[in-house]
């Protein structure tokens, strides 16, 4: 488990020639019981990587889809401890990919960092991204994080210097995340046209995956990410197709994106 295990991914995917799929989906959402049902559909349905959202009240980097869908989960009492017992849930019915938890920090302090990060590990999560903690910002964590072996993925952004690029590569663990445009996530009709340079600019300074999310919405918009990153990272498209609760309807996105990455 772990960073060995998100290791192990990329090769794969390396291998296949392929970038690797990393939807994402809100844990409690639409109710905590179909998040389990609809993720472990995800994960059979030919995803790499899944990052499971930590639902939090003020979801600063997340469009109106996410925001709705953390919402909705925390007014049915969703909280961390039981996001960890959905985590160890979704390892229990055979799900193998690395679960990436992606949550906000203000939970995880008052969680207790430690706490927290061993809780996830026992329940089988293998990394963190945390949104609104800046890699030099998390000199803690990242401790906690290299004990327990698992990953603390740093973000970058269109606008990011190249001080905050050299840095990030020299604090993230596992694989970097490109955040494709200025902005909040949600679907897009169209990629940032400097999608490619940005991509560039990264991979001169770290042989770490670079996976690219924020935007990306559609097969073809999947494609073309995957022609230039290492992975393709999916949430608003894949939370939207999830609201009904019937897990045919994510599936069917997830396998029409992963047939568009194998092509």
């Amino acid at each position: 488990m772990g960073l060995n295990k998100i290791k192990d991914t990329f090769t794969a995917t390396f291998a296949d020639s392929r970038a690797a799929l990393m939807p994402y989906f809100t844990l409690g959402y639409p109710t905590i019981q179909a998040s389990v049902d609809i993720i472990e559909g995800i994960a059979n349905s030919g995803a790499d990587l899944i990052e499971l959202g930590l639902p939090f009240s003020d979801p600063l980097a997340d469009g109106p889809v996410i925001q709705a869908s953390t919402q909705i989960a925390l007014d049915q009492g969703i909280n961390i401890r039981k996001c960890l017992e959905l985590v160890a849930q979704i390892r229990a019915r055979g799900v193998q990919q690395p679960l990436l938890l992606m949550g906000y920090i203000n939970p995880l302090l008052a969680y207790g960092l430690e706490r927290f990060v061993e809780e996830a590990a026992r329940s089988g999560a293998d990394g963190f991204i945390v949104p609104d903690l800046p890699y030099d910002e998390a000199e803690q964590l990242e401790k906690i994080c290299a004990r327990h072996e698992l990953a603390l993925v740093a973000m970058l952004a269109p606008t990011s210097t190249e001080e905050r690029i050299i840095g990030a590569c020299r604090h993230t663990s596992g694989f970097l995340y490109l955040v494709s445009l200025t902005g909040v996530t949600g679907e897009r009709n169209s990629l940032p046209p400097d999608l490619t340079g940005f991509v560039n600019r990264v991979r001169k300074h770290t042989s770490l995956p670079l996976a690219v999310g924020f935007g990306i919405a559609t097969p073809e918009q999947a494609a073309a990410v995957g022609q230039v990153a290492d992975g393709v990272i999916i949430g608003s498209a894949v939370v939207r197709a999830g609201k009904s609760g019937k897990v045919n309807e994510v599936t069917g996105l997830i396998r029409g994106l992963k047939e568009a990455l194998e092509k």
